[in-house]
């Protein structure tokens, strides 16, 4: 049998095929299918149209809906599309729906979906969304897609695929303190661009990625797509497991890429050799080491999103921000509300996390995407024009966090805080 790579196995098996290859078009079995606010009024719209207005939805179980990205607003229109999710939900007797006025509210669709156990290794998860790529961090094929795709997933639980070729890229050694998954992706956008891995799936491999927790492993895969890749993905393991067994009872299967198997490109790197970098406006491969950059004076600075607001980048924050003062407004979103509780649980140095942050002068805010789609008016943590923001999100073009004049650099926690308390851009090794 011919040599495949962990996308390609997992991929023919949602297609009932003992073989794919790159290129070839096939027909998949959708495991799960997750929208939000921002899609799912349109996809179901388009599903209503083409299915009719009684028709049934494929597998209610298997449709995930979160609330999450404009929710805490006064605007009506996004009221209307929560709204819109609620009666969809309940009319459709959807379990899986996680609406924002009730206990079940989780916060950003990608880590609420692992938080929930949906990401499960061996499947496929199709999402309305491009940061969908996150869920590969847990050894499954996931990817964003449009909402007349999301319809037709809706309508029958399968979608029309091209098979990507791999890309593969692989970190050895011991990682410093100071090098992160955020400094690793970036390094790879600076080396391959936002369009170097257009369609093709990027497989992260090494000791030092086996090395990353969770979190920081979904912070990889969430930013493949900034590369331009289909999905971003990494071989479950012994850590993958724990989380996933400590979430979940449903059933999977572990796939891993043939040592043979054939890749597009691959690069290596030697994280004891990186050194914290920065994303610079107005784009995520726009790449320079913080050092290059550092006294660049800064308005606002933003720990939050889908890619910088998990617990492990709070606990970054808060080593940095411990016995300190921001210099600027600094906003602190995070990513679930399960994240926000463990916030008033997990310590560092003795002190509970959500204090170091508020005695440091943070505003933290409700979980949710809140800054970093930009949003209506009153979202928390929105530049305005002439703002110079660092920040934890994942895409700095401009208007991306709300002002099209404003300026975004994308950095890691450790980077981001110190660069808080000192109100310009600061390489985190000053505090450590």
């Amino acid at each position: 049998m011919p040599a495949m790579t962990i996308t390609e196995k997992i991929l023919a098996k949602a297609a009932g095929k003992t073989v794919v290859t790159p290129g070839e078009n096939i027909w998949i079995k959708v495991d799960t299918l997750m929208t939000h606010d921002v899609c799912g009024p349109p996809t179901f719209q388009i599903w209503q149209k083409e299915f009719g207005e009684n028709a049934a939805i494929w597998d209610r179980e298997k449709v995930v809906m979160f609330p999450d990205h404009y929710i805490f607003t006064e605007d009506p229109h996004a009221n209307r599309n929560v709204r819109i999710l609620r009666e969809f939900a309940r009319d459709r007797q959807l379990p899986n729906y996680y609406d924002v006025q009730s206990e079940r509210y989780k916060g950003v669709c990608h880590i609420a979906l692992a938080e929930e156990g949906y990401n499960l290794p061996g499947t496929v998860l199709i999402g309305t969304d491009s940061h969908s790529c996150t869920s590969g961090a847990f050894g499954l094929f996931s990817t964003g897609v449009g909402n007349t795709d999301a319809a037709f997933i809706l309508g029958t639980g399968t979608i029309w695929e091209k098979v990507p070729a791999s890309m593969r890229f692989t970190f050895e050694g011991e990682s410093p303190p100071y090098v992160t998954a955020k400094d690793m992706i970036l390094q790879i956008l600076g080396d391959i661009g936002t369009d170097g891995a257009t369609y093709r799936a990027m497989e992260f491999d090494g000791s030092a990625v086996q090395a990353l927790s969770m979190d920081e492993r979904m912070t990889l895969t969430n930013m493949a797509i900034e590369a331009g890749g289909m999905n971003g993905i990494i071989a479950a393991d012994e850590k993958t497991e724990a989380y996933v067994k400590a979430r979940s009872n449903a059933p999977y299967e572990l796939f891993r890429s043939d040592g043979d198997a054939r890749y597009r490109a691959s690069y290596r790197y030697d994280v004891a050799a990186m050194e914290p970098l920065v994303a610079k406006p107005h784009s995520p491969d726009n790449r320079d080491t913080v050092r290059a950059v550092r006294g660049t004076p800064l308005t606002k600075a933003y720990i939050g999103s889908c890619t910088g607001g998990k617990l492990s980048d709070f606990r970054m924050a808060a080593s940095i921000l411990i016995n300190q003062k921001v210099s600027v407004p600094t906003f602190v979103v995070p990513g679930s509300t399960g994240v926000a509780r463990l916030l008033e649980l997990e310590t560092y140095k003795g002190i509970v996390l959500r204090e170091i942050l508020e005695d440091a002068g943070c505003v933290i805010a409700r979980s949710s995407c809140a800054a970093c789609l930009g949003g209506p008016a009153d979202t928390i943590g929105r530049s305005v024009d002439q703002d110079v923001v660092i920040s934890t999100t994942n895409r700095n073009f401009p208007g991306r966090m709300g002002s099209k004049k404003s300026e975004v650099y994308l950095a890691s926690a450790l980077t981001v805080a110190a660069s808080a308390v000192n109100g310009h851009i600061t390489d985190p090794r000053d505090f450590m």
